[in-house]
């Protein structure tokens, strides 16, 4: 029965400290636009790194693709 009397404080500060949390992840814009990270993963980004690579792993590819001697 001790328990309670130190649990039930407890519990009641971490919904406090949600409920908090949510109004400012709400009022510093967290969730004002939902949609367009979700469809940023479709587009290709224009890294010029990264065309290097799969222009080089291309290269590689084909120098594998010679017919076996048997």
């Amino acid at each position: 029965m001790a328990a309670l009397y130190y649990m039930i404080p407890v519990a009641v500060i971490v919904v406090g400290l949600a409920i908090w949390l949510f109004f400012w992840a709400v009022n510093s814009g967290q969730y004002d636009d939902l949609d367009s990270p979700a469809h940023s993963i479709l587009f290709d980004d224009d890294d010029p790194n990264h065309k290097a690579g799969v222009e080089k792993a291309d290269q590689d590819a084909g120098k594998d693709q010679d017919k076996p001697s048997a």
